[in-house]
């Protein structure tokens, strides 16, 4: 909840400044002079009091905005050292890993169709962080910047607001750092650079914004940085999916045994068994249709293959269970093979789950 002091912005409104006095659920919100009353729910913190106090004591000749790159690529932002020289860095032994967060906030997390969303950087570290956030649509040829400039120890930087008319030339974003201490003696860390995919979609889903530990409300966030590692890019080679793809269809390809050769002298009985543990060495990733395809795919291969053994037995072997097998061979006997003479088997031998059929 906003306080006395603090320096906030509009939730949805263009403007802010720093809260002078609060009566009820009002906040009169100083803006260069001007107070203007606001919904106290309204009002987004920016800074905390203490923070806000040290740098309206400091002239406009002390403060340093944050510099975007012109055109030529040649503006060279730098901290505060006024800034850093009234506000000394608390550093923390945790701190002297890097955590670096970049994450979207929505302004209207209940109208996500049409709420527009604030960029944060968030640098969870005692290093300074000079820095870099650039977007690039997927067919585009190179990439954009859309803000450059430092973000000091333990501060999260708002960059940008975006609207859903930003999203299609965000599908890949890119952050590069490079890590630094003002006036002190530090750990050297190695320059980052991290270009990621962006799914834009979930600007648009409730359940992708998430709690996270640096934002009171519910964000999209991206950890570039934990405890000095970057976030890793992932390289795909087309080379390894295609192999990929190729042994996963080996894995749920059926592995069919050698077909079987059944050389019977004249007038012995043929016997074939169809239940499906004697067709393939695995059933994996076979539906019930599948194998009933391939327990069929073998009986018309017998039956052609003795079409012209006229008197020859044969006895498929498909078992009880709940008749579907036999009543397809049926129905391929019926009309495929029509003509020859259909009996069950012997029970004896067989019992309930036999066919017996004399070319």
């Amino acid at each position: 909840m906003a306080k006395i002091g603090d320096r906030v912005r509009f939730l949805n409104s263009v403007g802010g400044g720093i809260i002078r006095r609060i009566e009820g659920n009002i906040a009169y919100v100083d803006d260069d002079g001007f107070e203007t009353p606001t919904l106290l729910r309204e009002c987004v913190v920016v800074a905390s009091p203490e923070v806000t106090e040290k740098k309206v004591a400091l002239t406009q000749d002390e403060i340093k905005p944050s510099v975007k790159p012109s055109a030529s690529g040649s503006s060279r932002p730098a901290p505060s050292s006024a800034a850093s020289a009234d506000l000394p860095i608390e550093e923390t032994p945790e701190g002297e890993k890097l955590n670096i967060v970049l994450a979207y906030e929505p302004n209207d997390i209940k109208h996500l169709n049409s709420s527009t969303f604030d960029t944060y950087l968030v640098n969870d570290s005692n290093y300074y962080i000079y820095f870099t956030y650039l977007t690039r649509a997927d067919e585009a040829d190179g990439w954009t910047t859309r803000y450059a400039g430092v973000v000091e120890p333990n501060i999260q930087v708002f960059l940008e607001e975006i609207s859903g008319a930003d999203l299609p030339a965000m599908d890949r974003v890119a952050v590069q750092m490079i890590a630094f201490k003002s006036d002190k003696p530090f750990k050297l860390k190695s320059p980052v650079a991290i270009e990621t995919a962006l799914d834009t979609t979930k600007f648009f889903k409730l359940h992708c914004f998430r709690s996270n530990p640096y934002f009171d409300k519910e964000v999209i966030a991206i950890d570039l940085v934990t405890n000095d590692r970057p976030r890793q890019r992932m390289v795909l080679d087309s080379s390894q999916i295609e192999k990929g793809i190729k042994a996963k269809k080996a894995i749920d390809r059926p592995v069919k045994r050698p077909v079987k050769k059944y050389e019977v002298k004249k007038g012995e009985r043929i016997e074939v068994d169809l239940h499906i543990d004697e067709l393939v060495d695995t059933t994996a990733g076979l539906s019930a249709a599948d194998i009933l395809n391939l327990q069929i795919d073998e009986f018309r291969k017998v039956m052609d293959a003795n079409l012209k053994n006229k008197g020859q037995k044969i006895v498929f072997i498909h078992g009880k269970g709940e008749g579907v097998l036999r009543a397809a061979l049926m129905k391929e006997l019926n009309h495929r093979y029509k003509g020859h003479d259909v009996q069950d088997a012997s029970f004896r031998e067989f019992g309930f789950g036999a066919t017996q059929v004399t070319i």
